[in-house]
């Protein structure tokens, strides 16, 4: 009788391990790919200070504090940053605050995309080596950050503001933050 225990396991551990397989794979199907949680949701913007692009000075995450602020990270040769550029112009003409944060680009590049496309930015602070954008998590642009009036990071989006859903879930963090 003590026998049959461990061959009724062996018999019956494939399946087991099918099954829990199966079900890994079937939360992950459930997953959108393109939504990547960002471990800073909750948490005050990482410390950095960076030199301004467009003036003398520099800016930090101190200067977050005291208003909603949007944090977008751009760069010239970034081809979904001119498609979303519309949309900053758009926000920042109707009262958001957006900050730019050009990442890894040629401060020529930008002073000239800038000067073509149009400035949304209140401020323009230089990432020129990227070390701000690592610590903020990024690992493409463009990336879009809302920070609350404490200096928190309450809503990350990745990728252009082009698209509807994340324009829209953008517009409904900033509306309950700014009530």
């Amino acid at each position: 009788m003590e026998n049959e225990q461990p061959s009724l396991i062996k018999r019956f551990l494939p399946l087991i391990i099918f099954a829990a397989l199966a079900s890994l794979l079937a939360i992950g199907l459930t997953l959108n790919p393109r939504e990547v949680p960002s471990p800073l949701i909750g948490k005050p913007a990482p410390e950095f200070e960076l030199p301004l692009l467009l003036q003398q000075g520099s800016f930090s995450n101190k200067d977050l504090i005291g208003q909603v602020t949007l944090v977008n990270v751009w760069a010239s040769w970034c081809i979904s940053c001119r498609q979303e550029h519309d949309t900053l112009k758009y926000l920042a003409r109707n009262g958001a605050r957006v900050i730019g944060l050009n990442y890894k680009d040629e401060p020529d590049d930008a002073k000239k995309w800038l000067a073509r496309l149009g400035n949304p930015y209140q401020v323009v602070a230089a990432d020129y080596n990227g070390s701000v954008g690592i610590d903020w998590g990024v690992y493409a642009t463009p990336e879009t950050f809302l920070i609350d009036k404490d200096g928190i990071i309450r809503h990350k989006v990745i990728g252009p503001l082009t698209d509807r859903e994340k324009l829209d879930g953008l517009m409904a963090a900033m509306a309950s933050l700014n009530n």
